[in-house]
């Protein structure tokens, strides 16, 4: 499969999965949000595989599809990438605060591209919820996507400057 045709193919498949989902705080279609961290991921060393990961990696977490469905359609390393960019907790894990370190404990197992996307991905929603809800970015949120930093060690190094940036901005409150 040609790039552009894996990279198209994945935004299809994405915006199919996602279907009428609406993004939290801006009611925008939520495909706005994986279009974005593919944006954000382009602007950094990256693959065709990894473009189409960016694209893809909500939707094992957000929808109904497996990580088979993207190994049979996108292949097994793309299928890793989503795989180690898709949160593993439930609710019956435990407090948000235990669910949060064990869905950063198994990114950072992941491979440098995956990481690089989950880094993307949360620029990306720091960027909203800085804007929309300042209480929980200072109360929960920040903190948790700081850990998840410490420990996304292979990700790229742009990309970890720029988000240590965004978390580290004197957000008022």
């Amino acid at each position: 499969m040609n790039d552009k045709k894996l990279v198209n193919d994945a935004l299809m498949f994405a915006i199919n999965a996602h279907g009428d989902q609406r993004r939290k705080y801006t009611g925008e279609p939520y495909i706005v949000h994986p279009v974005g961290v593919a944006k954000i991921v382009e602007t950094v060393e990256h693959t065709p595989s990894m473009i189409a990961a960016a694209l893809l990696h909500d939707v094992v977490e957000d929808c109904n599809v497996t990580i088979d469905e993207i190994c049979d359609q996108f292949g097994p390393k793309i299928g890793m990438y989503v795989h180690y960019c898709t949160n593993v907790s439930e609710k019956k894990d435990g407090n948000r605060a235990f669910r949060k370190k064990m869905d950063a404990d198994h990114f950072a197992l992941g491979p440098a591209e995956s990481q690089t996307i989950k880094v993307a991905d949360m620029m990306f929603n720091v960027s909203s919820v800085v804007r929309y809800d300042q209480k929980f970015f200072h109360s929960k949120f920040k903190f948790e996507k700081q850990y998840m930093l410490n420990i996304l060690t292979k990700a790229d190094v742009t990309l970890l400057h720029q988000a240590q940036e965004m978390l580290d901005a004197n957000w008022e409150q």
